[in-house]
């Protein structure tokens, strides 16, 4: 007789949590909660009243569950909740969620795409992708989703659990998990959630002695008051308040006839004595002993495959026909010891995990081990593949029948699968579990596997550590070989993590075991990532001297026709990915030519990440060449139709500056909204630096300084000011600002800040102003001739379109210096070419040369002022407007007065009688410069900023210059 109450008993106050935290996702306030407690005390019932209340708010839930099995399965829960979801209601195909497809397909079988290579999307970009479905499902009444068992999930999961829980604030979601307080990935990441406030955990006590005494009139459907006292007191002190141990004791009581309903009222029998079950395992093996021999038989052959077993696992060990089988199976259901698992069609699981753990312990130790002997050996000898879940449970098994070593095999082979997969973390775990079950002669060999995993899933410290304690192998042996390999491997790691001394010392490794003639892959291996240490700052003590480039190029040549020739794609296009970089310095055209061979190597191959990366290069050089974005556009729809998410972070990056340098403001300032704090949150902290930069440089070329400063803070947040992008601060943004401010010794002091960084550092970024920007202000200032200009012209940089027309105005002005009218004509027209993408370089490059032109009789300079002052009083660059008058006015020319600009004063100081020409010194006032610096960004006379200065604090009732100021900035603040 099964004794099962149907009320949840004793916990009120998490039932009025839960109710709580669903009221508030109902108003798009997201809230994370986990249950925690031991084995059957009441964590999946809350759950199941939690999907129930869900459920009637018209909420989509998702319910999954950690297999309890020790397999791990990347991602199981998430995908078993997402299954539960889309089964019933089918796939959600709104548009916004098209590309996060790719990224999702591993959980979505639905979104896979037959006869294409899946993207091997990190943990991160998973995460996000799942945060973005659960805010479409949940737009509408909110979205649920509900992971059970934590405890027993894996590495990657638990990492998207924590991406997601730090991520849901403002979304309309309820995340609630269980688990249990045992040591592990998932209870650090509760007490860590705990710790942060972003997550609030309920810890379930033990059922005290009255709600005891309720749950057991609720099996029986009685008043507690009914309950006999002997009864209360032996339920009481062997199931020490655990709901599950309680029913299943009271289950045995009812099943043995000690406990039975006479004349309407229960009553004890006989007084429970020694006879009765001291525990749950002997209730257990009580109940085994009522059924069919062939049902128990399957029972405990269910039970040594876990507390969930595959149906085709089961018949292979038992040997049982189908009819058979599922008649045992049902009768199995029938008594309340299994039920069908709803999360997939083919497995059944134990109502309790506790269930299968007091079936096994009810055999002798012996008999585990023969029965977990027999089973193994029934799989391995099926004739079917092992999988990566099949191979975990044939090592489990072979563990409980004292096979460690056939363990140890089955375990790492999964393991180095898990890796060669990307699940990195699921990787370490099985190698953790095969590395000290090893035999002798396969130690070494898994823990090279282990500290790859490791170094892959970003522990480069522990690897190092657990190469460093690797017993030595014979030189030039095949043992010498692999182990060369290993440290090429861990040298790619510490590359890619910028640890210079740790990648030499691997490289280094790798050459001694592999001796002077090492096996043409591995030298081309070898070969590619030293040259790509070689771009790395060198570190004082390493010992290493500067590279010859041409040394390194030609020898990475050898290795990109080495790889190809072996067979070796992925080591291929390493290396001509490295050669279009090395030969930027031979012009942009070398560059591209090795990015179309790592592109035509990586489409041959179907290896989509490189195709994809060798895409995102050509586009980004495309439009530094030209300023057109097609191709940059291009690229974007590949990484997006493969789930790269990380990569369309980078292009976007790349989209926003070039909308900031073609006076797109609407367009950059929307991606860098879409894509800026998603690329913080998911960690990619390059492509968050790049777009805050972008951000920065947007203020900076529409002249407005307090938002530049701003975006400068947050991108010095982000550890911009400790990476390769300080000379595009410097020179791009900062320098280009200060033109706008009409202060050039502060842009000219900012290009020399870029050049003297660029000659400290490798870079490859050439907007810095080092091959345009600044030769043209040195040869605007009389400081280079046209040797620094053609210096600057012939560098790769040169050829770019930002430069080119920079080049070409410094070109003309040598032109007209020396008396050569027609020559500079001809370089303003090809500078009218050039500059046709960027309006605002091309009315400053205008608003610079006029005053030269002027001087030198040459062009067109009254009529260039006059087209710069119209652009850049329309974009409200009050100071260049100014200078622009002003030096209309010295060049004896007319100068007509703007009669609007009342529609850029903000209402308030309108209507307290504020002019433009005031408002134009009120809104420098938050920077609190004084009157000469006015005058000067204005263009203007002393005295003339005094006379505006007191009308202002008449007019705004400001007692001083101090308390203006403060009103300047407030109103700066202020939203437009």
């Amino acid at each position: 007789m099964r004794a099962t109450s149907p009320v949840i008993v004793g916990r009120d106050e998490e039932i009025g949590l839960l109710s709580s935290a669903l009221d508030a996702v109902q108003r798009r306030s997201g809230r994370a909660l986990f249950l925690l407690g031991e084995a059957g005390i009441g964590k999946s019932r809350l759950v199941g009243e939690c999907a129930y209340r869900a459920y009637g708010l018209g909420m989509p839930v998702l319910r999954g569950r950690a297999t309890s099995t020790g397999l791990v399965v990347p991602f199981r829960p998430l995908a078993e909740a997402l299954a539960s979801r889309f089964r019933a209601a089918g796939t959600p195909t709104d548009p916004e969620l098209t590309p996060y497809h790719p990224a999702l397909a591993r959980l979505v079988p639905e979104w896979r795409r037959a006869g294409s290579p899946g993207y091997p999307e990190t943990v991160v970009e998973l995460a996000e992708a799942l945060l973005r479905l659960l805010s479409v499902l949940g737009r509408e009444a909110g979205c649920t989703i509900l992971l059970e068992d934590l405890h027993d999930c894996d590495t990657e999961t638990v990492a998207v659990v924590e991406y997601v829980i730090d991520n849901l604030a403002d979304l309309p979601i309820l995340f609630l998990g269980t688990l249990r307080p045992e040591p592990g990935a998932a209870l650090d990441l509760v007490r860590s959630a705990e710790r942060r406030h972003v997550a609030t955990v309920r810890e379930l006590a033990p059922l005290h002695d009255d709600q005891v005494r309720a749950l057991t009139g609720a099996c029986l459907e009685a008043g507690p008051q009914e309950i006999p006292e002997a009864v209360h007191r032996r339920l009481a002190e062997r199931a020490a308040g655990n709901p599950y141990l309680l029913e299943v004791l009271l289950a045995d009581l009812l099943d043995t006839g000690r406990l039975r309903r006479t004349d309407g009222a229960w009553e004890a029998v006989e007084q429970p004595g020694g006879s009765i079950p001291s525990d749950i395992v002997r209730s257990w093996a009580r109940r085994l002993e009522r059924l069919d021999e062939p049902v128990r038989d399957l029972l405990l052959a269910s039970a040594t495959l876990g507390s969930q077993f595959s149906v085709t696992v089961l018949q292979t060990v038992t040997g049982f026909e189908d009819r058979a089988l599922f008649t045992h199976l049902r009768s199995a259901v029938e008594a309340g010891v299994i039920a069908p698992d709803g999360a997939a069609p083919d497995r059944y699981t134990f109502r309790h995990s506790l269930t299968a753990e007091a079936l096994i312990s009810s055999l002798v130790p012996a008999e585990r081990a023969s029965l977990a002997r027999r089973a193994a050996a029934a799989i391995e000898h099926s004739g079917e593949p092992l999988d990566e879940d099949g191979r975990q449970l044939v090592a489990s098994l072979r563990l409980a029948a004292g096979d460690r070593a056939g363990a140890a095999r089955q375990f790492a082979e999964a393991g180095r699968r898990m890796l060669a997969s990307g699940a990195h973390g699921s990787a370490v775990v099985l190698l953790e579990r095969a590395h000290p079950l090893a035999a002798e002669a396969d130690r070494a060999a898994v823990a090279e596997s282990l500290a790859v995993a490791r170094a892959e899933g970003g522990d480069l410290d522990g690897a190092l550590a657990l190469a460093d304690a690797l017993p030595p192998v014979p030189a030039r042996s095949e043992a010498a070989t692999r182990r060369g390999q290993f440290h090429i491997d861990l040298a790619w790691a510490a590359v890619m993590a910028e640890r210079t001394a740790d990648a030499a010392l691997q490289i280094e490794a790798a050459r001694v075991l592999l001796g002077p003639a090492p096996p043409p892959g591995r030298r081309a291996a070898l070969v590619v990532v030293d040259g790509y240490l070689a771009l790395l700052p060198g570190l004082p003590g390493t010992g290493r001297p500067p590279r010859d480039p041409v040394e390194t190029e030609q020898a990475v040549q050898k290795a990109a026709e080495t790889a190809e020739a072996e067979g070796l794609p992925v080591v291929a296009c390493q290396a001509w990915q490295l050669l279009a970089l090395l030969r930027r310095e031979e012009g942009f055209d070398a560059a591209d030519a090795a990015l179309e061979r790592m592109l035509s190597i990586s489409t041959e191959h179907a290896l989509p990440v490189w195709r994809v990366e060798a895409l995102v290069r050509l586009g980004a050089n495309a439009f530094m060449r030209t300023g057109d974005a097609s191709r940059l556009l291009s690229a974007r729809a590949a990484a997006t139709d493969l789930g790269a998410l990380l990569l369309t972070r980078t292009v976007d990056g790349l989209l926003a500056m070039n909308a900031v340098l073609c006076a797109r403001w609407e367009e950059a300032q929307g991606i860098i909204d879409r894509s800026a704090e998603a690329s913080a949150r998911v960690g990619d902290l390059s492509a968050h630096r790049y777009l805050l930069l972008a951000g920065a440089t947007m203020a900076a070329h529409r002249g407005r300084r307090r938002d530049m400063d701003r975006a400068l803070a947050a991108f010095r947040r982000a550890g911009g000011e400790q990476s390769l992008l300080m000379p595009l601060r410097s020179g791009l943004c900062r320098a280009f600002g200060a033109l706008l401010e009409e202060d050039p010794e502060r842009a000219a002091a900012g290009l020399d800040e870029a050049l003297a960084w660029e000659l400290d550092h490798p870079s490859y970024y050439y907007l810095s102003g080092r091959y345009g920007l600044r030769p043209l202000l040195r040869v605007l200032a009389g400081q280079a001739d046209r040797t620094e200009l053609e210096e600057a012209r012939a560098a790769p940089g040169g050829c770019l379109a930002w430069n080119r027309q920079l080049l070409d105005l410094a070109d003309a002005v040598l032109l007209g210096r020396k008396g050569d009218p027609a020559g500079a004509a001809r370089l303003m027209a090809s500078f009218t070419q050039h500059s046709a993408p960027f309006p605002v370089a091309r009315h400053l490059g205008l608003r610079l040369v006029a005053d030269a032109a002027r001087a030198d009789g040459w062009g067109e300079p009254v009529a260039w002022l006059r087209t710069a002052e119209e652009f850049f009083y329309g974009a409200g660059v009050q100071p260049v407007s100014a200078a622009c008058r002003a030096a209309l006015r010295q060049a004896g020319a007319s100068v007509g007065q703007h009669r609007g600009g009342w529609d850029r004063i903000p209402s308030p100081l309108r209507t307290s009688g504020v002019t433009p020409r005031e408002y134009e010194v009120f809104v420098l006032l938050p920077e609190r410069p004084g009157n000469q610096q006015i005058a000067r960004r204005l263009s203007i006379s002393p005295r003339t900023v005094e006379k505006h200065m007191a009308s202002l604090l008449n007019k705004t009732g400001r007692a001083d210059r101090a308390a203006l100021c403060e009103f300047a900035a407030e109103c700066a603040a202020e939203p437009a």
